[in-house]
């Protein structure tokens, strides 16, 4: 009986630590988004985003907020590590250039075609 309780305990334990890691990252994602120097927010329907361009300045702390209008989307940008989930936000620095956005959750049959560009200047 008592080594049934202590296996008991060791799995409860292992939940609740692997519930307190999965639970911190969006509030320090919101809290980063908030001391942003600057935020872009991109509406996501279904098979497109709001705009084929977005522009961002270079090498300074950016939030990129994602809202879903029609559909559940997510947004990744291509060579980046970089992924927003519908209704968040992440903050960005990157280097000058271009990059491409993408949906990165299989929205439907336009999905191949939910691309815009990210122009970094």
């Amino acid at each position: 009986m008592l080594k049934k309780s202590l296996w008991l305990a060791a799995i409860a334990m292992l939940a609740i630590g692997i519930l307190a890691a999965c639970g911190g990252g969006k509030e320090k994602k919101e809290e980063s988004a908030k001391n942003a120097e600057e935020t872009v927010t991109i509406e996501a329907k279904n098979f497109e985003f709001d705009k084929k361009e977005y522009k961002i300045p270079a090498n300074k702390d950016v939030a990129l907020k994602l809202e879903n209008v029609d559909g559940n989307h997510a947004l990744m940008i291509e060579g980046e590590d970089v992924n927003i989930s519908g209704g968040s936000s992440d903050v960005v620095n990157l280097k000058p250039g271009e990059y491409t956005i993408r949906c990165s959750i299989p929205c439907g049959n336009g999905h191949a075609d939910m691309v815009s560009k990210l122009v970094v200047e």
